[in-house]
């Protein structure tokens, strides 16, 4: 059965406690978890093993999951070693993290690709050989890493994405399919986006939006977020925007997918477009609950 699971960027105004604690009063089964430096909702560089140690005890208490904990870090594939070494470095304190709180997965960009950047053969090479090394690091300690449909990333569509992962081939790295990411970048079919990279789902994002202007073309000047002036689109309570998530997840469950949906709820970037969590997530997390609980079987 697939779990639902919360996103600690939909509440940058409180703590990881106070989050876990909202997100078990609202129902849902888990929680991924940012690691960030300077976010409040989030683990960062300071953050101890004893610290995690307490965190784990506390979800426990709730009767609530982690389910991934999400690295910023995208220079997988960055030419300059020392640039790369910290991207690497990011990821297997994220793993060591995951493994003290029983998460099952790491959130992986697929290393930094800007329009203006090029050696494109390289630095997919240069990804795969990242991704290989920290399966290693994955494995020791029980952890998958998933590679999200991105922009601005090398794993941005679904076809680019799955010949990436196969080409890492390595049992406990997946793909995190994000539909939303996908629609407003280049507008493919969710079908054909679950088609293709069937098999090498572990995980997915949940989220929502609206076109602000179709005939805007997108653009992103970093990898994590979207500049306001930049946005095609705005944020929306999932089940009030354009994706079709009763049909997504259906497809979803006709292929055996059955893990996490996480809300990605962004009101950390973009506040103006979503109420507190309690209101729209929990609103959100309402309508897929309904949604798996009616899935034609």
């Amino acid at each position: 059965m697939m779990k639902i699971a919360g996103h600690t960027m939909g509440t940058p105004e409180l703590s990881i406690v106070e989050a876990a604690k909202l997100f078990s009063q609202m129902g849902l089964d888990a929680i991924e978890i940012v690691f960030q430096d300077n976010y409040h909702c989030g683990f960062n560089w300071n953050t101890t093993d004893q610290e995690v140690n307490e965190y784990k005890k506390y979800l426990d208490s709730l009767g609530i999951e982690a389910s991934c904990i999400v690295a910023y870090a995208s220079d997988y594939n960055n030419l300059e070693d020392e640039k790369r070494e910290a991207a690497i470095k990011e990821c297997k304190r994220c793993i060591q993290i995951a493994h003290i709180l029983s998460a099952k997965y790491v959130r992986i960009y697929g290393g930094t690709l800007l329009e203006v950047d090029g050696d494109f053969d390289e630095k997919r090479k240069v990804l795969v050989q990242s991704m290989r090394l920290l399966s290693g690091e994955g494995i020791m300690y029980g952890v998958g890493l998933v590679l999200e449909n991105h922009y601005n990333t090398m794993t941005t569509g679904p076809k680019i994405t799955c010949d990436i992962v196969e080409e890492i081939n390595r049992k406990n790295v997946g793909i995190l399919y994000d539909q939303a990411n996908i629609s407003f970048l280049s507008g493919e079919d969710y079908r054909a986006c679950i088609k293709i990279q069937k098999d090498k789902i572990h995980y997915v994002h949940v989220k929502d939006f609206i076109f602000k202007n179709e005939n805007v073309m997108f653009t992103a000047g970093s990898v994590s977020h979207v500049d306001e002036n930049e946005r095609a689109v705005s944020s929306k309570i999932v089940g009030e925007g354009v994706l079709p998530w009763k049909e997504i997840i259906q497809e979803l469950y006709s292929i055996g997918y059955d893990g996490y949906l996480s809300l990605e709820y962004e009101r950390r970037w973009h506040p103006q477009d979503l109420p507190l969590a309690e209101i729209g997530m929990k609103k959100g997390m309402d309508h897929i609950r309904e949604i798996i609980n009616n899935i034609k079987k």
